[in-house]
């Protein structure tokens, strides 16, 4: 029997469009991505964006409030296999100290378990192949699982992209990474310096999260001026410990297999001179790629790769019945907030076309 409405993806997008679904008794399933070494790479594990993020000050409803508040209220939410994915942030090093808003893991596990008090079903696989032209849809997932549904609801997210150096791959895990707050507080980083690539407000972020754990953050950007907001720039040069490396973008990654990551190799977008910075680690921040390539043409994408919503003000694809959520479609705003609100726009069309 084919389900009514399947959701692909994990992050706030698809768990918005499950509680809205859920709560119209379109019994959702989720598709919530599959845990791999190739997902954790490519920084598409289960739960989205938002588990690489620190503090979310900027969803609303989620104000400063004092650890031990926030502490009762996630035990309180969660049951305790997933309040174990975030009882690092309450003890040992990686606690965090004053009042503070919720952080991403937070945020993400409460979103889930908002879906399951709702009867969601999750399955904890990827979705790799899916067939839209004929009726009830066709969804193949990684572990050989072939699911039939009414509708759909894309909601797969954006990964973060690289460099594409030979080196920056060699020295993968090994002090590159794309993710901050996942590395930034591991011991190979702590008071040694570390650069950061990118100009936008994910490369601001990144730098002011990681000056907490370095000595000092370089801030490598190909430019003389960052694409990030006022806000962001204005704490990114309050910093005294980050300093900007303009005009400049990595060349190489230097290191070694015992040590991993010791320094950048910089050059100049203006015609200056190369630069070599001593460094310990190189974070990414240079923007995402559209997690599309599972659909094979199924749906009708940009020329970035991003599903292209058909009609203003809906989040209607280029195929009846199937559904776009979040950043898979949304390569402008891409923020917690907006992937939420389409989530809701898909399941809502999703109800109303059924």
């Amino acid at each position: 029997m084919a389900e009514k409405v399947v959701i692909i993806g994990s992050g706030p997008a698809a768990w918005t469009a499950a509680i809205y679904a859920a709560r119209a008794n379109l019994a959702p399933l989720v598709f919530e991505g599959a845990i791999t070494e190739q997902n954790r790479l490519n920084s598409t594990l289960p739960l989205g964006q938002l588990n690489l993020t620190t503090e979310v000050e900027n969803f609303p409803s989620w104000p400063h409030a004092d650890p031990a508040a926030l502490l009762a209220y996630a035990q309180s939410a969660l049951p305790p296999e997933r309040f174990a994915n975030v009882a690092h942030l309450f003890g040992g090093k990686a606690a965090h100290t004053g009042k503070r808003s919720a952080v991403g893991p937070e945020l993400r596990e409460f979103m889930r378990q908002q879906a399951v008090n709702f009867q969601t079903r999750i399955i904890t696989d990827d979705i790799v192949k899916v067939d839209f032209r004929q009726r009830p849809f066709r969804l193949h997932s990684l572990e050989g699982k072939t699911i039939e549904a009414l509708s759909v609801i894309v909601a797969t997210g954006a990964r973060a992209n690289y460099l594409g150096l030979p080196s920056e791959q060699k020295f993968m895990n090994l002090g590159v990474s794309a993710c901050a707050t996942c590395d930034g507080a591991l011991p190979r980083f702590r008071n040694q310096p570390i650069v950061v690539v990118g100009g936008g407000d994910t490369a601001c972020e990144e730098a002011h999260h990681l000056a907490k754990f370095g000595s000092v953050v370089y801030l490598v950007h190909r430019r003389d001026k960052l694409r990030a907001s006022k806000i962001m720039q204005d704490r990114l040069f309050a910093n005294t410990k980050i300093q900007v490396k303009w005009n400049s973008e990595v060349e190489e990654v230097l290191g070694s297999e015992e040590d991993g990551v010791t320094g950048v190799k910089l050059k100049s977008t203006v015609g200056g001179g190369s630069e070599t910075l001593a460094t310990r680690g190189l974070f990414i921040a240079i923007g995402h790629t559209p997690n599309t390539d599972f659909l094979e043409g199924q749906l009708k994408l940009n020329e970035t790769g991003y599903i292209v919503w058909t009609r203003p003000q809906r989040a209607w694809t280029s195929v009846e019945g199937v559904f776009a959520a979040g950043d898979v479609a949304d390569n402008y705003y891409r923020q917690a907030v907006t992937a939420a609100g389409t989530g809701c726009m898909a399941a809502l069309g999703a109800e109303r076309w059924l």
